[in-house]
């Protein structure tokens, strides 16, 4: 007898997820295998078994891959300095090409024929996932729904879900919820009132950071150590990447520290607008400049600069995996082996100062930067140097 074919779906238990698994049962004579990668966002694990179950899946799979996140995607990121259009830190785009990779793990151990995702038509993710499971599964199949369903809206998915009795969730103001993404490093909020830019962000919809106004009048302090180019501690105590961030998070969210509204230029051409939350790894992002500005010495971090806009640009499209992405990762980890050492941060309202950077690296001279006289640095050479620039002036 044939065997059923199957299908991996990436389910996080929510609205579209689960009229996907439905849609999906109804068009496709296969078994779905629901699987959820946590990599830090708010999961309830009941809920999504419970969720799937009432769907008929017997086999749910929720793998936790919060470390390997943080220490093999957020952090070479952070090294990299990534911002895309100058703003955003790209927390949902580093997260896609782990779930993509594991998710394509997991469909070859099941033997599952296809891989399926939840991505809309008009988004980025799509392209994200399938340049992902392209990589790691060229002959498994993906079904995008969003590309192939009759579902046009938010609207259709709603009465989709009516028709067959799917749990329909509701935000703060008991209204269908904003479009929301999140991971151990960020929080993405989208849609509704969001997509007109003339209207201002509503408070209620902040996940994870307090309004700068209302943090504390009190200014916090908190001192992160690098060693080779990566965070490994918190105040001296050397501590998992994982809970770096969980940390960082909760600390800097408290602060007012780390969101951002901005329209983007998706891969596709469409403008979008977003707001983001990504508290810690703003903390991160400003201490690793920090470290470098002592440890390295100047080509080496402005060649890096010089390559930051298409490193981020190349995250964001979903070219995690691709050959121009190494090759520029080899460049921004050339001598990350020097910069060690430890940054302290003082977080107030919003605001990120830095204090202090301590290493022992001699890449910054207090004696040649000394305004009191010393031989360590030869004026004379000051004068050739301007004249060599005059001529290369004219040149």
């Amino acid at each position: 007898m044939k065997s059923k074919k199957r299908i991996v779906l990436a389910y996080s238990g929510g609205l579209d997820t689960s009229i996907i698994l439905k849609w999906l049962q109804e068009n496709y004579n296969s078994e779905v295998i629901c699987y959820t990668a946590d990599i830090g966002q708010k999961i309830d694990r009941k809920k999504i078994i419970k969720n799937a179950k009432r769907l008929g899946v017997k086999k749910i799979i929720i793998r936790n891959l919060k470390n390997v996140f943080v220490r093999d995607y957020v952090f070479p990121m952070i090294r990299g300095h990534a911002i895309y259009e100058g703003i955003y830190l790209l927390g949902t785009s580093i997260a896609r090409p782990l779930i993509a990779k594991d998710q394509i793990a997991v469909a070859k151990k099941y033997k599952a024929n296809a891989v399926a995702h939840g991505a809309t038509g008009k988004g980025n993710d799509q392209i994200r996932f399938e340049l992902g499971y392209h990589y790691f599964g060229p002959k498994i199949k993906i079904i995008a729904p969003w590309r192939i369903w009759k579902l046009k809206s938010r609207t259709d998915l709603i009465n989709y879900a009516k028709k067959h009795r799917i749990t329909i969730p509701k935000d703060k103001k008991g209204a269908p919820p904003f479009s929301i993404d999140d991971n151990l490093f960020h929080t993405s909020t989208e849609g509704k009132i969001l997509e007109d830019p003339k209207n201002s962000a509503p408070e209620f919809i902040f996940q994870r950071t307090t309004s700068p106004e209302k943090a504390p009048n009190k200014a916090a302090f908190v001192t992160i150590n690098f060693k080779n180019g990566n965070p490994v501690g918190i105040n001296g105590k050397k501590i998992s990447p994982e809970k770096i961030l969980t940390n960082l998070n909760l600390l800097a969210g408290k602060n007012g520290i780390g969101r951002v509204d901005l329209v983007e230029n998706r891969f596709l051409g469409i403008k979008s607008r977003g707001v983001y939350e990504t508290p810690g790894g703003t903390l991160l992002i400003h201490a690793h400049r920090a470290i470098e500005s002592v440890t390295l010495d100047k080509e080496t971090m402005h060649k890096k600069d010089s390559i930051m806009s298409r490193y981020a640009e190349l995250i964001y499209n979903g070219y995690w995996y691709s050959k121009e992405r190494f090759s520029l990762q080899k460049i921004v980890d050339l001598k990350k082996n020097k910069v060690n050492g430890s940054v302290k941060l003082k977080l107030y309202k919003g605001n990120i100062t830095i204090q202090s950077r301590i290493t022992k690296s001699t890449a910054y001279s207090m004696k040649k930067v000394s305004f009191e006289e010393n031989k360590s640095f030869n004026k004379s050479n000051v004068e050739r140097f301007i004249n060599f620039h005059k001529k290369k002036l004219r040149n």
